[in-house]
């Protein structure tokens, strides 16, 4: 009797996946890198810009306002469409725009074009950067989001530190022009790249879509014929909210425009008219907002405890760490007198500690937690701020790399956590918006607290710039402890990267069990 012989299954052909995410983690911190290296080396070639193209200082001090404004208020609307239009397209445009458009400011014949192209290169930015976040929260599973992050941001301190050595070095050897040609190769080349990669789908992603299936089979019934073409649990693209997107935008950017201006010396009114300018169009958005059917800001992803705290701790962080270092700045030179190389590595520390614990943050999470490793981080940031605070003319190197290194520590300790929970916890079809919400902490952040130390100084003429003798950096000791009921409310245990659930059986079919 012939027995029928089982056939052998063939395999099914395996994806090679395994490269997907390092050219994503690639992608994301070069572009990441590069934007942080571009507003350091700036600072260092605006003085040779002036006298180059004969500009006074209020245009040259656009060419960073322009910038400023046009991330801020375009950050999320950008993680918008990294959520409709997928996050590796919307980074290869940003990246090739901000390689265009370092380009045309290298050969720009005037500051007029300068000005408009800067602001160019902060729309292109502006695309760019929440996709670096929305890109990970795709490539990496939800428990291995916390390395990927740890490396961007300890590849930013870097860049950060190395910005004023790498452009007065451009600017002393090459003129200013230099500056921004570094930045042409490495975002045409990731931008290239982004376009040639796949765009990846965790497996949250595809559970996701298939409970919409699901879902929607369900319901196919009388629950398809009365849903209306406004209801928000319809499947179909992310919406766009353009009215949304342009009152957060103009908010954003008045916003950013005001605490700039207030910033300058003689700049209060027109900045104070700028913030209430920014508060008239924030109440609109928030009327906007809860009427629309599909809002630009999600109320599931505002209603979302970590995602809110983790934005709040990054927002407060930013500002008093940015403030601390304009306040040492002056103190360090005007003060001081030290040259800019000098007050470079009195607060090199900062650096430092910043590119070396931010791969110990992943570790420190698993172990106590986000919670408790950000209130460290908190609580490292606000003793840094406060012993800063009492520095007086006599402080020696020891004090103020003492300092330095406890603003970095807590900083980069906090910045990771705080990161890791916003991408991690976000739903991953608001990946976007929530990294547009975290980069627009971290460029809100930095305006406000120069603005504040600005004003506190120029309350104390005589000796503001003395820590111990001013009023900046005890406000901005309490800005940084503002950062610590937020990480408090951050999760206590880290989640783990969950699996979907097992599907129930076809109503109809009965189970298979194989012997």
């Amino acid at each position: 009797m012939n027995r029928r012989r089982a056939p052998v299954p063939t395999p099914a052909p395996v994806l090679t996946r395994a490269p997907v995410p390092v050219l994503v983690l690639a992608c994301s911190v070069v572009g990441a890198a590069v934007v942080a290296l571009d507003g350091t080396v700036l600072t260092v070639a605006q003085p040779a810009l002036q006298r180059d193209l004969h500009a006074d200082v209020g245009q040259v001090q656009w060419t960073s306002t322009g910038y400023l404004v046009a991330v801020a208020s375009l950050l999320v609307f950008a993680g918008r469409l990294g959520d409709r239009y997928g996050h590796r397209r919307v980074f290869a445009v940003g990246a090739l725009g901000f390689a265009a458009a370092s380009a045309g400011v290298a050969l720009a014949p005037g500051i007029e074009a300068v000005i408009a192209l800067r602001v160019l290169q902060g729309v292109s930015g502006a695309l760019l950067q929440p996709a670096t976040l929305g890109m990970l929260r795709t490539a990496f599973p939800p428990d291995r989001l916390a390395a990927p992050i740890a490396v961007r941001t300890a590849v930013i301190g870097l860049a950060a530190a190395a910005g004023p050595l790498v452009g007065g070095a451009l600017v002393s050897a090459y003129g200013w022009r230099s500056v921004f040609l570094l930045s042409v190769p490495p975002t045409l080349a990731i931008g290239l790249l982004a376009l040639a990669t796949r765009e990846p789908r965790s497996e949250e992603a595809e559970a996701e879509t298939r409970d919409r299936a699901v879902h929607r089979r369900a319901i196919h019934g009388q629950a398809a014929r009365d849903r209306t073409p406004h209801d928000p649990t319809a499947s179909g693209p992310v919406a766009l909210d353009p009215l949304g997107a342009l009152l957060l935008a103009v908010s954003l950017g008045l916003l950013v425009h005001g605490l700039a201006e207030t910033a300058r010396p003689g700049g209060a009114g027109p900045g104070a008219l700028a913030c209430a300018g920014a508060a008239v169009a924030a109440v609109a958005l928030a009327r906007h907002e809860r009427r629309a059917a599909r809002p630009l800001l999600p109320p599931e992803l505002l209603r979302n405890v970590p995602v809110v705290a983790g934005v709040a701790a990054l927002l407060a962080a930013s500002a008093a760490l940015f403030g601390s270092l304009f306040v040492a700045t002056y103190f360090l030179q005007d003060v001081q007198r030290l040259d800019p190389l000098a007050c470079a590595l009195r607060v090199l520390p900062l650096a430092l500690l910043m590119v070396l614990g931010a791969p110990l943050c992943p570790p420190l999470q698993r172990r106590f937690g986000p919670r408790r490793t950000a209130t460290a981080g908190a609580v490292l940031l606000t003793l840094g701020v406060l012993f800063f605070s009492r520095l007086d003319t006599t402080a020696g190197a020891l004090s103020v790399g003492g300092c330095s290194a406890l603003l970095g520590a807590g900083f980069v300790t906090l910045m990771v956590t705080a990161t890791s929970v916003v991408v991690h916890r976000a739903p991953e079809t608001h990946a976007g918006v929530a990294g547009g919400l975290q980069q627009t902490a971290m460029n809100v952040g930095p305006a406000l607290g120069v603005a504040t130390a600005a004003l506190l100084l120029a309350l104390v003429p005589d000796g503001g710039f003395v820590p111990a003798r001013g009023a900046a950096l005890p406000a901005l000791t309490v800005v940084a402890a503002l950062a610590l009921p937020a990480a408090l409310a951050l999760p206590g245990t880290a989640r783990r990267g969950t699996r979907p659930e097992p599907r129930p059986p076809r109503p109809g079919r009965r189970s298979c069990v194989r012997s």
